[in-house]
């Protein structure tokens, strides 16, 4: 069935593209988590309950995730899901694929131990409301864990250059922006407990470097 837009998307790119873009991540990013692999590892350890996945893509983390983890995956993209179901199967994984975004599901507030996105914060349309519905879904005490890419530190020439570039980016990009400082608003949003680290990707790509790695924690 062909993809259908979605209600609070502000960016939606043709069908074609969409198709392109699924070949792109399953085939192509696999240098980068090779490089990843380690980190993932780490942040990823000892998941256990029930666990959503936002924008999980063609499922390049579902190999750090156990069998018995209740996994469920919101991916807008459709020709991502062929690439997730086939990867869950040779993992041996039970995973629920819904084709929306945390804006426009019905998911009860409280209900998820672990919340999880990677290199997906940078494309949603409204990065403060996506961050509350994380936020308002996660059981109390449950974890919050990413890795996105961010914009450089304020003066930078590399700042100047992802402002700059951010409006043919988000084209080309699916909608991804370059222009978000993602850890500050997750400080902001109201957890209990926010914990991340800023490095630089092993991406040949300079204005997708800077990244950051964390943890985020609802209060009891």
């Amino acid at each position: 069935m062909p993809a259908q837009p979605q209600p609070h998307s502000a960016w939606q790119s043709p069908q074609w593209y969409q198709r392109f873009f699924a070949w792109a991540m399953a085939t192509a990013a696999q240098g980068y988590e090779n490089e990843m692999a380690d980190r993932k590892q780490h942040l990823f350890e000892d998941l256990q309950g029930d666990l959503l996945e936002l924008g999980p893509g063609a499922g390049p983390n579902l190999p750090y995730f156990n069998p018995q983890i209740r996994w469920l995956g919101l991916e807008p993209n459709p020709y991502m899901h062929p690439y997730l179901q086939e990867k869950a199967d040779e993992l041996g994984l039970d995973i629920d694929i819904q084709m929306t975004t945390l804006a426009d599901t019905d998911i009860a507030d409280n209900s998820k131990d672990v919340v999880l996105c990677t290199l997906v914060l940078c494309s949603v349309p409204n990065l403060e409301s996506t961050v509350q519905d994380i936020l308002r879904v996660l059981k109390p005490g449950g974890r919050f864990l990413f890795i996105e890419h961010v914009i450089a530190p304020t003066g930078s020439l590399l700042r100047q250059v992802q402002t700059g570039l951010c409006p043919i980016w988000q084209v080309i990009g699916d909608g991804c922006r370059l222009d978000r400082d993602t850890g500050k608003v997750i400080e902001g949003a109201g957890f209990a407990s926010v914990e991340y680290e800023t490095f630089d990707a092993p991406v040949p790509i300079a204005v997708v470097k800077p990244q950051i790695m964390g943890v985020a924690i609802k209060a009891v």
